[in-house]
């Protein structure tokens, strides 16, 4: 099932110019931005390959945190996107000298996800484990972040599985709880 969500991105994005990624890219910006007000601590993440990129969001979001591999966790540093380089998996991360912070809004990469919440990752489980931390902490607000071809109806549940609060496409904001 992964493979075919990452296959199902990977061709959806090698079919847009790059202007008309980057047109859908800032249209995912107009979706998600009005639901970043509020929020102290935004940690967002450096996109790798054909995952959507949250840069445009990232310019409305004052002193955003990316995450780091930390052991089995993530751990969110206060950095510039330009200061990330390549750490685990080859994927942009903040230097481990950089502010640790906790967040409390999580920009979430995905394979796929449901409207109700429910989200296929990569498969190592940093984010199920970090948000279940950060959630036993206090709140904390996930809004998933995908192609409109990343959605769907359904998806295999695990116990540790963590769910989104929100799910945002260039077209969308889906509301999980709404779902459930």
């Amino acid at each position: 099932m992964r493979r075919r969500f990452r296959d199902r991105r990977r061709d959806f994005v090698a079919a847009l110019s790059p202007a008309r990624r980057e047109a859908l890219e800032r249209d995912l910006a107009s979706v998600v931005v009005p639901r970043t007000a509020g929020y102290r601590f935004p940690a967002s993440y450096a996109a790798h390959g054909a995952e959507i990129d949250p840069g445009f969001i990232e310019k409305s979001l004052q002193n955003p945190a990316f995450p780091r591999v930390s052991g089995e966790n993530l751990c969110f540093h206060h950095s510039d996107c330009n200061d990330l380089a390549p750490g685990f998996c080859v994927i942009r991360e903040p230097a481990a000298t950089a502010p640790l912070v906790t967040p409390d809004l999580v920009l979430v990469p995905l394979v796929a996800a449901t409207p109700d919440g429910r989200r296929l990752g990569q498969g190592g489980g940093f984010y199920d484990r970090t948000l279940r931390l950060l959630r036993a902490r206090g709140p904390v607000i996930a809004i998933g972040l995908a192609w409109d071809v990343q959605i769907t109806d359904t998806l295999p549940a695990d116990p540790w599985d963590e769910l989104l609060d929100l799910v945002a496409t260039p077209t969308r904001l889906v509301d999980c709880a709404r779902n459930r």
